[in-house]
């Protein structure tokens, strides 16, 4: 007997999600374990197995398309079985859009809601003209207006429940960095794979952490979590919205692991192929934002952490080293604490622990 395959709710916050390839034609036989789909939902795209062995009989939705959570995905039944009945029991009552595939293209890319226009065309289908007059509409307002994206969505709920639950108190360090900048220069030169101040600041927090494992902790139901582990989140600002690829057990890793295992999570990400899991986990969250320039900054904790370091920009400036005036390089860090979990002294032996290792980089490698 044809069952309906619904769209899965393959996250807690997931609430539509677009096919973006089909493994199986209508027609073909389904084992149970079989890749069917890969759906991308707000968060990563997932691969979607039967549970069946049947023929997939229907394809409710089409490569590229979106559908909500319990909306019709497939029918599998066997083969040649009659399956009307079950599509138009199943209908959800909405009004077909009649749209050209360009104008679909042009409205996805400028968050323009197809279902409140009528089309020029035949049958009222939406051409690539009415997109262009809204546009030109658009452009002579001194304002447009775009639909946030779903990643934009929960970096909202995300951070907002964050500052809500967590009482939040920050420490800020400054650290010379002349010989953090003298060790990346001797490693880049004995290596064909570069490593970047980021991957050093990684490895660096990841030793500190082994030595404060007070910090490497999270709040769960009035308990304090100690984590064995060090998975390190790595925050990382892409056009589409901030995504925080995990590092797991970062301390037992080289440094050219550490930044080929950042590299090569960041673009599965752009390239849409990171699993959930890539992005769950983590003990402790980095956010550096050096690279642009800035000097100094604080985060929001990335919870369930206990705290959260930003790094800024390396600055050159006139400092005392021994008694001596001179110019050198420094980085200034800030740490945000969760206050339930973290007291001032303990976040502040940390910073220290991690001067020490960014001081005398080598000791990283002993």
């Amino acid at each position: 007997m044809a069952e309906i395959i619904y769209m899965p709710r393959l996250s807690d916050t997931m609430k539509e999600g677009t096919i973006v390839k089909w493994y199986k034609k209508v027609g073909e036989k389904v084992l149970n374990g079989d890749i069917l789909a890969e759906i991308e939902t707000d968060k990563a795209i997932q691969e979607f197995e039967s549970e069946y062995n049947a023929t997939l009989l229907h394809i409710g939705v089409k490569e590229g398309e979106k559908a909500k959570v319990n909306d019709i995905l497939a029918i599998m039944g066997e083969r040649n079985e009659k399956i009307d009945y079950l599509i138009k029991n199943n209908k959800n009552n909405k009004k077909k859009i009649l749209v050209s595939p360009l104008a679909k293209k042009i409205a996805l890319e400028e968050g323009i809601k197809l279902k409140t226009l009528k089309g020029s065309g035949p049958k009222n289908r939406i051409v690539k003209k009415d997109l262009i007059k809204i546009l030109q509409t658009q452009n002579n307002k001194k304002y447009k207006i775009k639909n946030i994206s779903n990643i934009r969505k929960i970096i909202t709920e995300r951070l907002l429940k964050s500052k809500n639950i967590s009482p939040h108190y920050y420490l800020f360090l400054e650290v010379h960095a002349d010989n953090l900048i003298k060790f990346k220069k001797y490693i880049n030169k004995k290596y064909t794979s570069k490593i970047s101040f980021n991957d050093l600041i990684v490895k660096a927090t990841a030793l500190s952490l082994k030595k404060n494992q007070k910090i490497n902790s999270s709040w769960k139901k009035e308990r304090i979590i100690y984590h064995k582990d060090i998975n390190i989140g790595i925050a990382v600002s892409l056009p589409e919205g901030l995504i925080v690829p995990v590092i797991n057990n970062v301390e037992k890793k080289s440094l050219r692991k550490i930044s080929k295992e950042i590299k090569e999570k960041i673009e599965r990400y752009r390239n849409k192929k990171i699993t959930k899991k890539e992005l769950e986990g983590s003990t402790f969250t980095i956010s550096n934002l050096g690279m642009f320039g800035i000097d100094c900054f604080t985060s929001i904790i990335n919870q369930p952490n206990s705290s959260i370091l930003s790094v800024g920009s390396i600055q050159r400036k006139t400092i005392i080293d021994k008694n001596k005036i001179k110019i050198g390089n420094t980085i200034k860090f800030t740490l945000a604490c969760d206050h339930r979990i973290i007291d001032g002294a303990v976040g502040s032996t940390f910073l220290l622990t991690l001067k020490e290792y960014l001081l005398e980089p080598i000791t990283m490698l002993i």
